[in-house]
């Protein structure tokens, strides 16, 4: 959720339109590019999905499955400590294959749940992104001092996830369902406004591009997220 921008300066004086432009056309890159990402998950989850061999190649050899989350965990991290130091090109296609590694990981949600279930998910999770991340953009509310309460709120849900794996208690299995969705949806609206105010500073076209990407990244991270833990509850009542 780390932008690492570094050398943003304020907008000018009396640069109201044009830095209205900037951030229009950034952020219709960001949603452009997270949904581009969205498109290749959909299509490499459904692709291992519908082939036994890839399957078993990613889940039947532990050494490849937990290598790919390692790979995906090291890119989250790498990506944007040296987003300053990479080009725009390369920014966006370790995004994309980013995206790709997240759709094979996420092939088993095809075989566990129905296609009815994951639609509805799908559209619930859409409706709900949306409607956050509008809040994010329109609302006059400053929400930067939320960014430290909601990180910390992220790492005790990984911590609990993981020690439910261990536990299986379903008590705690809920509490972290409905602690993800309430987390994630404030991400959504906060990642939005961090975008849209990052994309409002002075900005060099190259550095206005990678925004776009890690925006997008950061954008594509909340929706599939709050895709999961929402599923976790629809599919539950199917």
């Amino acid at each position: 959720m780390d932008y690492n921008i570094k050398n943003v300066t304020p907008p000018a004086y009396g640069g109201g339109v044009s830095v209205q432009a900037q951030t229009n056309s950034v952020l219709k890159r960001v949603y452009l590019r997270m949904t581009i990402g969205l498109i290749i998950s959909a299509f490499v989850a459904l692709g291992v999905a519908s082939s036994p061999s890839l399957l078993y190649f990613f889940y039947g050899h532990s050494i490849v499955y937990i290598g790919m989350f390692i790979v995906m965990i090291a890119m989250a991290w790498i990506i944007p400590s040296r987003l300053n130091r990479m080009s725009t090109g390369a920014v966006l296609g370790c995004f994309l294959l980013f995206s790709a590694l997240m759709g094979a990981s996420l092939a088993a949600v095809f075989v566990a749940y129905s296609m009815s279930v994951i639609t509805s998910t799908f559209f619930i999770t859409a409706g709900t992104f949306g409607a956050m991340s509008v809040y994010g953009y329109f609302t006059k509310r400053d929400l930067s001092s939320m960014g430290n309460y909601l990180m910390m709120a992220l790492i005790g849900l990984i911590i609990a996830s993981v020690v439910n794996i261990f536990w299986a208690n379903s008590t705690l299995y809920w509490i972290v369902t409905y602690a993800g969705v309430l987390i994630f949806v404030a991400l959504t609206a906060w990642d939005t406004q961090t975008v849209k105010r990052l994309a409002a500073a002075n900005l060099d076209p190259q550095m206005a591009d990678k925004l776009a990407t890690m925006g997008a990244m950061n954008l594509y991270l909340d929706f599939i997220n709050l895709f999961l833990y929402i599923l976790r509850i629809v599919g539950n009542r199917n």
